[in-house]
Parts: C-alpha cells; sequence; structure tokens
C-alpha cells in the first residue's frame, strides 16, 4: 500500500547573483531533493520493493550521502526476493573500494552491481530453495542515477518537457532476441509449453524449469544459463531533474512506458505511485501483484512540485535505451564517448553477460582492492589457496578456462564457467 514520503522544509530562496554565478561556473555542488512515494496490491504475495533514501558512501559525512530504491518481482515462492531486499544492497556496497572521490565511487558502481548481483545468487543458491526473483536496483547521487536490473521490473524516466526514457531492459525470451541466443548457446532449450497433441501454447520459456525469463536471482530449478548479471545503465539528469517510475511487470503488462508517465504528471511521488497503480488495475484487474514506486529529483532551490505535464501531447517521445550489439572496443566506456538524449547525458550503458566484460581485465589494478580478494564475493585468500581444494578426501582441480578478468576464488570461478554454459557449479564431485 501507499506510504507517504518524508517531506523537509522547502530551503531558503537564493539570491539571483548566487544563481548566475552557479550557472556561469557550471557549479553542480547542490544537491537536489529526493521525494519518493510507493503503492501496490498484492495478487500471490511475491512483490517486495526497497526504499533507502539517506544512505552515506562515508559515514558521518552528509555530502557522501546517496538513495537506493528497488523492486522485486518473486516467483515460485517470495524466499528469493525477500533475501534480495535484505542482501543485495549490502553486497553491492562491500565491492565499492573504500577511501575513494565521489567520481571514482560512480565509476566504480557499475561494476558493483555486477558483483554485488551475483553475490546474491551465489548465496541464496546456497540455500538450496527453487524460488527466483527479479530485481531492478536504483541509486541516485545527486543528480546522477545508476539502474541495475535483472528481468521484467522496469525502471523509466519522466523528465521536463514530457520526455520518457526506457532506463532497463526486459529480459523475456518473448522479446529478447540476443538472449535467446545466448541462452540456447550455453546449453539450454527454448521453446512454448508443449501440450498433448504437439499444440505449443504461452510465452517462449527456458527448459529445465520453464522461466519465462534469461536473466534473475535464485532460481536453482533451472540451468545456470539463467544469470543473474545485470544490465546497467547511468545517467546524469540535467538541473532540472525528473521523475523516475521504478515498477514489477503487474503495472507493464498493463500499462505501457509512455502511459504510466502521463496519468501522474502533475501529482507528488506519494499521490503518484497510487494513481500508476489504480490506472494498472482499472486497465487489466489484478492479474498479478502489482507495486510502484516513483522518484522525484528535484532541483534543491525550487518548490517540491513534480515534472509538469508536457503542453503538446507530441512531445512525449517515448525513447528506448535497449541494450545492443556493442563492438568489444566500446563494451563499457565511460565518459569520452556518452550520449545525450534530452536533458539527460548517459555516462555508461552495458548488459553483456559475461563476467570478463562487465568486471574488466584491468580491474584490480584500478580498483584498490588486494590483489587476491575475489572480485565478487570479496574474500581475501593467499596466493594459489585455491589452486587445490579439498573435498570429500580427494581433491579437485581450479577450473582450467582461460580468465582475463580480476581475480576470482574457486567458487566463483566456478559460478562464472557454469553461466557460460561450461560446468554446473553445483557439482560438488570431483571426477
Amino acid at each position: 500500500m501507499a506510504s507517504a514520503a518524508r517531506e523537509g522544509n522547502r530551503p531558503p530562496s537564493l539570491p539571483l547573483a548566487t544563481l548566475i554565478g552557479r550557472e556561469l561556473r557550471g557549479d553542480g555542488s547542490e544537491r537536489p531533493l529526493v521525494r519518493y512515494g510507493h503503492s501496490g496490491f498484492a495478487k500471490r504475495g511475491e512483490d517486495y520493493f526497497l526504499v533507502k533514501p539517506d544512505c552515506l558512501r562515508v559515514p558521518g559525512d552528509p555530502t557522501s550521502a546517496f538513495s537506493v530504491f528497488a523492486v522485486f518481482d518473486g516467483h515460485n515462492g517470495g524466499s528469493a526476493a525477500v533475501f534480495s531486499k535484505e542482501h543485495l544492497l549490502d553486497h553491492v556496497m562491500s565491492a565499492v573500494p573504500q577511501g575513494i572521490s565521489r567520481e571514482e565511487w560512480l565509476q566504480a558502481l557499475p561494476r558493483a552491481l555486477v558483483a554485488g548481483f551475483v553475490k546474491t545468487d551465489i548465496d541464496f543458491q546456497r540455500k538450496g530453495e527453487a524460488s527466483g526473483t527479479t530485481a531492478t536496483l536504483v541509486v541516485v547521487d545527486g543528480f546522477t542515477v545508476t539502474v541495475a536490473s535483472v528481468g521484467d521490473s522496469r525502471c523509466i524516466l519522466d523528465t521536463h518537457g514530457g520526455v520518457v526514457s526506457l532506463l532497463t531492459v526486459d529480459h523475456r525470451l518473448e522479446e529478447n532476441v540476443e538472449e535467446r541466443e545466448r541462452v540456447t548457446a550455453s546449453g539450454g532449450e527454448v521453446s512454448r509449453l508443449n501440450l498433448c497433441g504437439g499444440q505449443e501454447v504461452g510465452p517462449l520459456r527456458c527448459w529445465p524449469g520453464g522461466l519465462c525469463l534469461s536473466r534473475s536471482i535464485g532460481d536453482t530449478d533451472v540451468g545456470e544459463f539463467i544469470v543473474p548479471i545485470p544490465h546497467v545503465k547511468q545517467v546524469k539528469l540535467s538541473n532540472a531533474g525528473g521523475r523516475l517510475i521504478i515498477a514489477s511487470d503487474g503495472i507493464w503488462d498493463a500499462l505501457s512506458s509512455e502511459t504510466a508517465a502521463q496519468v501522474c504528471r502533475g501529482l507528488p511521488a506519494e499521490l503518484a505511485g497510487k494513481l500508476v497503480v489504480k490506472q494498472a488495475l482499472k486497465t487489466s484487474g489484478l492479474k498479478d501483484d502489482t507495486t510502484c514506486v516513483v522518484v522525484d529529483i528535484i532541483p534543491s532551490d525550487h518548490s517540491s512540485t513534480p515534472p509538469p505535464l508536457s503542453p503538446k501531447k507530441n512531445q512525449n517521445k517515448l525513447r528506448s535505451l535497449l541494450f545492443g550489439r556493442k563492438s568489444h572496443s566500446s563494451v563499457g566506456k565511460l565518459g569520452n564517448k556518452s550520449s545525450s538524449f534530452s536533458s539527460v547525458e548517459e555516462l555508461f550503458e552495458e548488459g553483456s553477460a559475461m563476467l570478463e566484460e562487465r568486471l574488466g581485465r584491468n580491474f584490480s589494478s584500478k580498483s584498490k582492492l588486494p590483489q587476491f580478494r575475489c572480485a565478487i564475493c570479496q574474500v581475501d585468500q593467499t596466493p594459489f589457496e585455491d589452486l587445490m581444494t579439498e573435498n570429500g578426501g580427494g581433491y579437485c582441480s581450479a577450473p582450467s578456462t582461460p580468465w582475463g578478468g580480476p581475480y576470482l576464488c574457486l567458487d566463483c570461478r566456478k559460478k562464472k564457467d557454469a553461466m557460460e554454459g561450461k560446468r554446473s557449479s553445483r557439482s560438488t564431485t570431483c571426477r
């Protein structure tokens, strides 16, 4: 159900000379206000959300504040969604090097998100439960927004002028050709449910397991080619700010991205979430859990009004920023060739399911982490400690697959190989 965001006092107005000077200097030090609201209705009770508006990158330093919002849409039970809500952010933050500047933190965040998602998946699968979940995690630091997602819980951005932008990729086998190709290349089978007599019904699914998604956290009963490696996108808003709508597929199966943005324009965040859910239920009924989190990023020298209604209907243009194929040389580039859409600057985007591309070949040398600390689970090991691992009285050799990325412990290298279809990370017997 909806919960009103905490409202702060409106800051005092600034002198015109101060505003003009800041504009001329390009001073972006003034942090925006963040308002939020959420709403939802339960059908199966497997949706969960996370709201943490007062995080600190440096303990005790208010200038290092950032906010985190997330939606988890569980399936086959809610345990994976609950586990991710409780542990995902901690795993992400543990992968961020200590003692770095804000600029370095924003650059390190995409890699840390990948490590945190994979670590959460490994830990949950050790519980032996069959549940799985989507995960869409949003980090707001000033006017910079970083979004990581697996599954089909979407995040959209609505900016002043009525431009609606999609910040996530839907990992649905029915719609994502690249993901279908990746799953089948890794050893999975993609087909529809086959009824008696050979009739195929429903959306495309991955077998074994019958999951409609190609990426998730958990899903122990499905092949390792259903990976937890997130699509990550980082953008910088203009000083006008914008509105984020993060929601589970109970919303997006009923409403388009543009419709969801339009129905709540002009309303404060805590009411906007209610209206989006209400419109989804009005359109399709309560067919699935519906969860919506709305986040307004507002210049601190403005009132807390949300993005205004667009003056012209044709100004609303949905720009889908879906991950496409990139050349090997362009993977994960930051800054130098950043593109812009409307009043938003794209800083980073990557969706590859290959850990070597996501963590980077030169990660260790730049990360300020100990040389033999696993880049995923953050466990320190002595050199060559895991080359021979005792298991049931015998010894297993470490995976022999060449690896050009950062240091990984034995368990995480096995997980990497399994996700690439080279071996099962769940096998405990040496042969």
